[in-house]
C-alpha cells in the first residue's frame, strides 16, 4: 500500500506564492507600445506568430500601436483551492499610454 504524503512529510512555514508572467495584451486603440523603442514587444509578437505558423518575413518593420509587452504578477495565498479568485495585476513594460480595453 502507498504512502500519503502528508503522512510523510511535516509542513513548516506555510507561506503565499508570488505568480510572474509575461505576455502581450492586444486590440488597444492606438494606446500600445511604440515598437520601435520597444523591440521586446515586437519580438515577442514574432514567436507567438510563428507558435501559431505565420512566419513574418525577414525585416519586416511592425510598427504596431494596438500590442502592449506586459508583465503579469499575482499572489497565490497559502492553502489556495481549485477556483479560489485571485488578484492578478497587468503592468506595461514599454512605453504603452494605455492598457484599457485591450485583450491579455
Amino acid at each position: 500500500q502507498a504512502e500519503r504524503i502528508r503522512d510523510l512529510t511535516s509542513v513548516q512555514g506555510v507561506r503565499q506564492n508570488s505568480l510572474i508572467g509575461y505576455g502581450l495584451v492586444v486590440g488597444l486603440d492606438g494606446t500600445g507600445d511604440q515598437t520601435t523603442q520597444t523591440p521586446f514587444t515586437t519580438q515577442t509578437l514574432n514567436n507567438m506568430l510563428s507558435q501559431l505558423g505565420i512566419t513574418v518575413p525577414t525585416g519586416t518593420n511592425m510598427q504596431l500601436k494596438n500590442v502592449a509587452a506586459v508583465m503579469v504578477t499575482a499572489s497565490l495565498p497559502p492553502f489556495g483551492r481549485q477556483g479560489q479568485t485571485i488578484d492578478v495585476v497587468v503592468s506595461s513594460m514599454g512605453n504603452a499610454k494605455s492598457l484599457r480595453g485591450g485583450t491579455l
